[in-house]
Order: C-alpha cells, then structure tokens, then sequence
C-alpha cells in the first residue's frame, strides 16, 4: 500500500524544487520518531497517523532516487539506518503507552516485552544484512520486515480508538516474531553453510 501510496505522491515531490531523497528519508523517520512520541503521550491514533505518512515517505525516498538518478549506496545506508530509529521509536512509544494505562500486564512485563521488541526487531534486520554481506543461505525474506513490523504497530496504535490496550498486540507481536525469525535464520545458516 505505502509503495502505491509513494507511487503517486513521488512525482509530485520530484516536482518540488532542491528536494532530494536524503531529504525524504530524514522527514519520513522524523514523521515516525513523531509517532512513537504521540503514542507515548497518549495521542495514539494521532500517532499512527505520523507513522504512517512516515512509511509513505519511507517509499517515496527510494522511488525519487531512482526517477531523479540520485540512488547511492550513501542514501541506502542512511535510509536503513533512520529506518532503525523510526522503528524503534514507535516500539517505546507503544511500551510507554501501555506503562500508563490501568495495567494491561505488570510493568516489569511490558518492559521485558518491549525490550524483546526492540532486539528482536533490530536483530532481524541485522540477521538479514550480516548473512547478505557473507554470502550466507538463510532462506527467503519473512514476514517480519520493517514493513509488516510497522504496519502491525501502526494498526495498533489506530485501534486504540477501539480497545485502548491494542498497542500490546504489537508488542507481543515484535517480541516474538522477529525474535523467532532471527533463530529460524541462524539454523538455516548453519544447516546450508
């Protein structure tokens, strides 16, 4: 969806004088780090709102370094690593959210989540880069990506709307999946290496 989002947005930010894509990135992980902040103030739909205007951008970098010939290893890097931050920052607002709420589990509980959260996301990613660079088999792309990892975040923090403690989906979520893609990843290493 964002990619389709970013298809049509894309060349009318070309159209914006002295825009680049570095710039793009910069305002998409600055929209989502925005999110995770109004999540953890309590502005939770606001917040998936950031978020996900954030993950369009997000495509939007990506698409106008190609339509205006400026891709760079540079602008990848920095892409991946902001990525990192957006992500993270929406992981502590849901955690954040959900500390101030009337108890939808102890807080040491939803802090070991979020902490799981936070490990299993940025291993997963890390995982994938570290076996591309070596070379290793560690089988085909998840469903853990940044992409699945934000959207489930961001329709949780929207769901709020709803049934307040929904960000806790996301938590259980990112404190498992990553975390089980991330062993799945490391046994296929070691099976076909």
């Amino acid at each position: 969806m964002k990619v389709v989002i970013g298809a049509r947005l894309t060349p009318v930010v070309a159209r914006i004088p002295g825009v680049r894509p570095w710039m793009v990135t910069c305002a998409g992980a600055a929209l989502g780090v925005t999110g995770g902040v109004l999540l953890a103030v309590g502005w939770a739909w606001l917040g998936a709102l950031a978020a996900a205007l954030g993950q369009v951008l997000d495509a939007v970098d990506g698409q106008l370094a190609r339509m205006t010939k400026r891709e760079s290893k540079a602008g990848a890097f920095l892409d991946s690593v902001l990525d990192r931050y957006a992500d993270g920052a929406m992981v502590i607002g849901c955690v954040i959210y959900l500390v101030r709420l009337p108890a939808p589990l102890p807080m040491w509980a939803l802090l070991a989540l979020g902490g799981l959260a936070l490990l299993g996301s940025n291993a997963v990613s890390y995982s994938a880069a570290r076996a591309e660079s070596l070379e290793l088999v560690v089988g085909p792309p998840t469903l853990v990506s940044k992409g699945t990892r934000s959207v489930v975040m961001i329709i949780c923090a929207a769901g709020t709307v709803v049934w307040s403690p929904s960000p806790l989906v996301a938590i259980i979520y990112l404190a498992v999946h990553p975390t089980a893609a991330v062993v799945y990843r490391i046994v296929r290493a070691y099976r076909n290496n």
